[in-house]
């Protein structure tokens, strides 16, 4: 087996594995910065009948499920086997208007060849008033090729929203180059030792102390204008009017 496939078949692995959000976290300093971020914005705007928008494997659903009456997927494929709907972002016609309280939709954007009409589809959704989570990249590589159109940047996002007809609460960075860099790095180490069992512990262990956290406060300290993000995490709400 080749190196390349080596770390695909233990990055599904490890996404398999560390199911939830608080076990996965410590990946990589960009799974970090995500947790330290999104967490704080799913304990306060999740709520009511809620839809997670391009879930994957749902790493977010067991802190998802306090906060909600109802938990609802969809996504482009069944990635696990809980997906409510699969189809398009782009046109997700078997969902009714104004059906949902909230949404979250992390990481999906930079994979659609139209966004503009992807948030219009969210914002149709949702009912008045309802509240959206977003987050998207900054600074990535190339992934999931060739389904890569996209980055973003904070006003673009803010254009973005505004234009389908939202109202932008807040908009907060996740990470940044060294976190981006950490990441690369630690796909790598963790990934080259995942199928060994007690190997793999020890490398998670180094990684932690020595890549994850040291990267994710490299980033505090030395972009104090926050002008290297990651990626952007979004809050916004559906306008009452209009």
């Amino acid at each position: 087996m080749t190196k390349e496939k080596l770390l695909k078949r233990n990055r599904l692995r490890v996404n398999k594995e560390l199911r939830n959000a608080k076990q996965r976290r410590f990946f990589s300093p960009a799974t970090y910065g995500d947790y330290q971020v999104k967490v704080p914005a799913i304990l306060a705007y999740a709520c009511g009948k809620l839809i997670d928008i391009g879930c994957g494997d749902m790493p977010y659903k067991e802190l998802i499920l306090n906060k909600v009456t109802q938990y609802d997927t969809f996504d482009i494929e069944r990635r696990v086997a809980e997906v409510n709907f699969v189809g398009d972002i782009q046109n997700m016609d078997m969902i009714s208007n104004n059906s949902y309280d909230s949404a979250v939709c992390f990481e999906v954007l930079e994979h659609v060849q139209n966004p503009f009409q992807a948030i219009a589809e969210i914002n149709r959704i949702l009912k008045k008033g309802g509240m959206l989570i977003l987050s998207v990249p900054h600074l990535a590589r190339l992934h999931e090729e060739p389904n890569g159109f996209f980055r973003y940047t904070k006003y673009g996002l803010r254009s973005l929203l505004e234009n389908a007809g939202f109202e932008v609460l807040e908009i907060t960075l996740q990470g940044g180059i060294f976190s981006f860099l950490g990441h690369q790095f630690s796909t790598i180490f963790v990934c080259l030792f995942w199928h060994i069992p007690i190997i793999k512990k020890i490398v998670f262990f180094i990684n932690k102390w020595f890549c994850v956290k040291p990267c994710y406060l490299l980033d505090k300290v030395f972009d104090k204008e926050k002008i290297f993000a990651l990626g952007y995490i979004c809050v916004a709400q559906k306008r009452k009017q209009g």
